[in-house]
C-alpha cells in the first residue's frame, strides 16, 4: 500500500502545479512561432529539423531554472533583476522586453485575422471582438479559471500533428534530417542563419522566462512542488517542439516540394496546404493558428505586463481586482488595444516585416536575459542548495554564447553587404 499511497501522493502533487510549464511552452507556437517554422519547412525542406532536438533541450534547461527561482525565492524574474542588479538596468530591460513583446502582440491579433480570413470571415469585425475576448477572459477572471482555459486551448496544438500526417512526409528523410546537421557552408548562407536566429528565438523567446516564473510564483509553487513542477515544464517543452516539428515536416513535404517557397503569413502555409495535403489538412492547420494566435494574444500582454510591474515594484497578478492593480490591468488592456488597432491600420508588406524581426529580435535579446538569470541562479545568498549544476550551467552558458555569435554573425553580414 505504502507505494501506491506515494504514487498517489506524487500524481496529487503533480495535479496541484502542472500549468505555468505546460502553458508558458505551448504559447510558444504563436503565430510568429508558426509562420517561423512553416518558412522553414517552405523554403530549406528539411535542412533545419536538427536544430529542434539541441533548442528543446536548452528550452528544458531554461525553463527548469524559471521554475526553480519561481519556487526558491517566491520572486518573479524582473522582481530578483531590480533587487539585484539595480532599477536602472531593470528600467533598460523593461523598455527593451516591452518594446519587443508589443511587436509579437500585433503578430498574435495578424494570426486572428489572417487564420478567419481562410473562412471569409473580415478582420474588420473578428479583431475587435477577439480583443474583447482576450481582455475578458485575463480581467474578469480568476487565476485558476483562467489557466483552465489556458491549459484546455493548450491541447488544441494536437492538430498540427494531424496536419503533418495528413501531409504524408518521407519519415525517414525526417528522422535523419532531425540528427545530422547540414555542411558548415549553409551557414555563410545569410537568409539561413537568419532562419536558424528566428527558429530560436521563437523557440527560447526572452518573454517566456518572465511569465513562467511570475506564474509559479503567482500559482504559488514553493520547493516542496518543485520535482513535479519540473516534470510541467519537461513535459511542455517536448510537446511544443514536437508540435514545431510536424509543422517543418509538413511544409517541408508540400510547399517546398512543389515549390511554393512565398510564405508571408502562417495563414498562407495553410491556404497552400489546401490542393497538396488536402481539406482536412487545410482546416486543421487553419483552425490551430487561430487557436495559438488567440491564446498567445492573451499570454504575450499578459506575460509584459507581470514583467513591467514587478521591475518597476507596481502590484501585479490576475487573482487581483482592477482596483488593487490598475498599472497592471491598465497596461495589459493598452497592449491589447494598440496591437489589435494597428493590424487594422497598417498595412500588409509593412505587418510582415514586424512578424519575422520580431522573431529575430527575440533570438537577439535572448542571450542578455539568459546572463541575468545564470548570475542570479548561480547566487548562493539567494538559491541556497538550489544554485545550477555543472550540467546546467555548461547547456545555459553553451546556448547564451551560441545565440550571441550567431546574432553577431547575422548583425555583421548585414553592415558588410554578404549574403553567402
Amino acid at each position: 500500500m505504502r507505494p501506491l499511497k506515494r504514487w498517489k501522493s506524487r500524481t496529487l502533487l503533480f495535479l496541484a502545479v502542472v500549468g505555468p510549464g505546460i502553458i508558458t511552452a505551448n504559447v510558444d507556437n504563436d503565430a510568429g512561432g508558426i509562420l517561423v517554422y512553416s518558412q522553414a519547412g517552405a523554403q530549406y525542406g528539411l535542412l533545419l529539423l536538427w536544430t529542434m532536438i539541441p533548442v528543446t533541450l536548452a528550452l528544458i534547461v531554461v525553463q527548469e531554472m524559471s521554475a526553480r527561482m519561481g519556487a526558491v525565492t517566491g520572486k518573479g524574474l524582473s522582481d530578483l533583476i531590480r533587487e539585484e542588479f539595480g532599477l536602472r538596468i531593470t528600467f533598460l530591460m523593461m523598455l527593451a522586453i516591452l518594446f519587443i513583446n508589443f511587436g509579437n502582440v500585433v503578430t498574435e491579433f495578424i494570426g486572428i485575422a489572417t487564420s478567419l480570413e481562410l473562412f471569409g470571415l473580415s478582420r474588420f469585425i473578428t479583431v475587435p471582438i477577439c480583443a474583447v475576448i482576450v481582455w475578458l477572459i485575463v480581467v474578469k477572471g480568476q487565476y485558476k479559471s483562467v489557466e483552465k482555459v489556458f491549459l484546455a486551448a493548450s491541447f488544441f496544438y494536437i492538430t498540427y500533428i494531424f496536419a503533418g500526417a495528413l501531409a504524408h512526409p518521407l519519415w525517414k528523410d525526417a528522422a535523419v534530417a532531425t540528427i545530422k546537421p547540414p555542411a558548415l557552408k549553409a551557414f555563410r548562407d545569410q537568409a539561413y542563419l537568419f532562419m536558424v536566429i528566428g527558429v530560436i528565438g521563437t523557440t527560447i523567446a526572452p518573454w517566456m522566462q518572465f511569465y513562467l516564473q511570475s506564474s509559479i510564483v503567482e500559482k504559488g509553487v514553493t520547493r516542496r512542488g518543485l520535482k513535479a513542477s519540473r516534470w510541467d515544464v519537461i513535459t511542455g517543452c517536448i510537446f511544443t517542439d514536437v508540435v514545431a516539428w510536424f509543422i517543418i515536416v509538413a511544409c517541408a513535404a508540400t510547399l517546398y516540394v512543389h515549390g511554393f517557397r512565398d510564405i508571408k503569413y502562417a495563414a498562407d502555409a495553410a491556404q497552400a496546404l489546401k490542393p497538396l495535403a488536402g481539406q482536412y489538412a487545410y482546416i486543421l492547420f487553419a483552425v490551430g493558428l487561430f487557436n495559438a494566435s488567440l491564446f498567445a494574444a492573451s499570454i504575450l500582454p499578459l506575460s509584459t505586463a507581470y514583467t513591467v510591474c514587478e521591475g518597476l515594484g507596481f502590484e501585479s497578478g490576475v487573482d487581483k481586482k482592477f482596483g488593487e492593480a490598475p498599472f497592471f490591468y491598465w497596461l495589459y488592456t493598452l497592449l491589447i488595444v494598440a496591437g489589435a488597432i494597428l493590424v487594422l491600420l497598417i498595412p500588409g508588406p509593412q505587418l510582415v516585416r514586424i512578424v519575422l524581426w520580431s522573431q529575430v529580435v527575440n533570438g537577439i535579446v535572448l542571450p542578455f536575459v539568459l546572463i541575468f538569470m545564470l548570475l542570479l541562479i548561480n547566487k548562493k545568498e539567494l538559491m541556497g542548495e538550489y544554485v545550477n549544476s555543472h550540467l546546467f550551467n555548461a547547456v545555459a552558458w553553451g546556448t547564451t554564447i551560441l545565440v550571441a555569435g550567431l546574432s553577431v554573425a547575422l548583425v555583421l553580414g548585414y553592415i558588410t553587404g554578404k549574403t553567402g
